[in-house]
């Protein structure tokens, strides 16, 4: 699983900013389109990721793990084929962005639930951390290496990277030994999918009295951070004249952070607990987005992003496998896929209407005081975060610490 991980993490930050840079490279797209791509596609996808919810809580993991990947597979590879054809449209990046998009939220949720039906609680902030520190690795090593692809050889060379990725990673995930048992449901099997499904996420995570709090301060802080990514790309590439290594360089140096962070959490977290590390890295987390309006041209312009980077991505590398695992801990295992399934169709559609509007924003401004709105916004994010903390863990927890 771990491996399959790597090796699709690999291929979406060869690709990273691929889209926008092949709207704004190939189709000539400006700010307000290239917002749009990625506001359109995270909220469609959203939508119709609702229902994978509850289809994934009720089914073995496996088999919808590797079904997703496939999807986004053929859907990504539609892109460079089109391309050769000389048939790609701004249109089929939406429907591609779409489809990648809710693949993504149905891959996440039976990724989720099936680690945590895999491994003990003791081992889950362990095996987060090395996911984390993965993510991170490729993070940094892959868009530097993207965008020297794309310099040479074309700006498909990253899409078709990441389309082959989710194919090896689907071979990975087939290739898990075990057997998977059918996950048990206390509703009549045959009863069909009524509304009230659909929401069984969202009531488990408002109702409960940290993860409420956590889940709109992550969707709010997640949804500024990336209203600014397609923005501060049109300002590097389109304003100030970096060219796409240099662009991918900048965001790929600061990973060291990262990986720093994720290492850093399974040793402060059993030390100073969970909650106290979610509120420290969360806070800190908030205050480093707003220097990125400040940046230009030259070296001068990606010293600055390196340092701001830096900043923000040990925090975020800190603060998300205590998040994740704090979120596993508290969610029943009846209850993961849904909540995991909630907790991303929501980010998603934040992000979605964040983007679009810090592209209006943008339009009617530019894109440098969007993105220094965008930050500033981001230093009240903290306020949002749970102070204390007095929640046992999931039902199924508590009874195995029981026996």
């Amino acid at each position: 699983m771990w491996a399959a991980y790597a090796v699709s993490s690999y291929g979406t930050w060869l690709g990273f900013g691929a889209f926008p840079l092949i709207a704004i490279l190939v189709l000539h797209a400006g700010p307000t389109q290239v917002a749009a791509l990625a506001a359109a596609g995270r909220a469609v996808g959203a939508v119709a990721a609702v229902p994978l919810g509850p289809w994934v809580e009720f089914r073995r993991k496996r088999p919808v793990m590797v079904a997703m990947d496939l999807i986004r597979f053929t859907a990504l590879m539609s892109v460079p084929a089109a391309y050769a054809l000389g048939l790609l449209s701004f249109t089929q990046l939406l429907v591609v962005s779409v489809t990648v998009a809710a693949a993504n939220i149905a891959f996440n949720a039976a990724g989720g639930a099936y680690l945590k039906a895999l491994l003990p609680p003791e081992d889950l902030l362990i095996a987060n951390g090395r996911l984390e520190s993965t993510t991170w690795t490729s993070t940094m090593i892959g868009p530097p290496l993207g965008g020297a692809a794309i310099s040479v050889f074309g700006p498909m060379t990253t899409i078709a990277a990441d389309a082959v990725s989710y194919l090896l990673s689907a071979l990975g995930i087939r290739a898990i030994g075990g057997t998977e048992p059918h996950p048990a449901r206390t509703e009549a099997p045959r009863r069909r999918l009524r509304a009230g499904d659909l929401l069984e996420g969202w009531r488990h995570i408002l109702a409960h009295p940290t993860l409420r709090p956590l889940f709109f301060n992550t969707i709010i802080v997640n949804g500024l951070i990336m209203a600014s990514e397609p923005l501060l790309a049109v300002l590097l590439l389109g304003h100030l004249g970096f060219t796409p290594w240099q662009y991918g360089l900048a965001f790929a140096v600061p990973c060291i952070g990262g990986l720093v962070g994720s290492r850093l959490a399974r040793r402060l977290a059993p030390r100073f607990g969970q909650h106290k590390v979610i509120l420290s890295a969360g806070a800190l987390r908030a205050c480093w987005s707003v220097g990125l309006a400040f940046v230009q041209p030259g070296v001068p312009g990606i010293v600055l992003i390196i340092a701001v980077q830096l900043g923000l991505v040990t925090c975020c590398g800190l603060f998300n496998p205590v998040l994740a695992t704090y979120r596993l801990d508290h969610t029943d295992p009846g209850k993961v896929a849904r909540t995991l399934s909630a907790w991303s169709v929501s980010s998603s559609a934040a992000i979605a209407a964040l983007t679009a509007l810090w592209g209006l924003l943008a339009a009617l401004t530019s894109p440098r005081s969007a993105i220094a709105v965008a930050g500033v916004v981001l230093l009240a994010t903290p306020l949002l975060l749970p102070r204390r903390e007095n929640v046992p863990r999931s039902t199924g927890e508590r009874a195995a610490s029981l026996t």
